[in-house]
């Protein structure tokens, strides 16, 4: 059993280096990716405040499908380039959106849906797995402490994934 408590950090990296040792021993001895995406998802998801939806979208070699999140329903399929998953998953780059109504082309899964991370998961041999996404229905909720936090995070799991 897993047990999420609520805990005061001094800083978010602090924050994050606590999700990072949570994630390596909630991972630990599965490769498994739909179970690992779906217990990291839900750890992410019930650790961090003011988050509306956080998941994965699985690249099938034509467009990113969408795989174990939590939150309301989601879009299903985004094509490469579209929207801020698509954009992460074309570019390979970290996407860091304060304010999902500035962002050109951004996709509203979700109306409350105000600000978005998105980071690209790249296997070693460097070939797409797909995008980690996380949504806040606050503007500016994400910063470059979240970006470092959030790339540190997916780390972990393609490191348990990739075996």
């Amino acid at each position: 059993m897993f047990d999420l408590k609520a805990q005061t950090y001094a800083s978010k990296r602090e924050h994050y280096a606590d999700l990072v040792q949570q994630a390596r021993g909630i991972l630990a001895g599965e490769r498994d990716l739909i179970a690992n995406a779906a217990n990291f998802g839900a750890l992410v998801y019930h650790s961090l405040a003011q988050v509306n939806w956080a998941g994965f979208y699985l690249y099938d070699g034509h467009e990113l499908v969408v795989g174990p999140f939590q939150g309301k329903p989601a879009c299903i399929r985004i094509a490469l380039g579209r929207g801020v998953c698509g954009t992460a998953a074309q570019t390979r780059e970290t996407q860091l959106v304060r304010d999902v109504n500035a962002f050109a082309g951004h996709i509203a899964c979700d109306a409350a849906s105000q600000s978005e991370i998105v980071v690209p998961l790249v296997k070693a041999d460097g070939s797409l797995l797909g995008v980690w996404d996380v949504d806040s229905p606050v503007t500016d909720r994400f910063d470059e402490d979240d970006r470092a936090g959030m790339e540190a995070l997916c780390a972990v799991f393609m490191a348990s994934v990739q075996g």
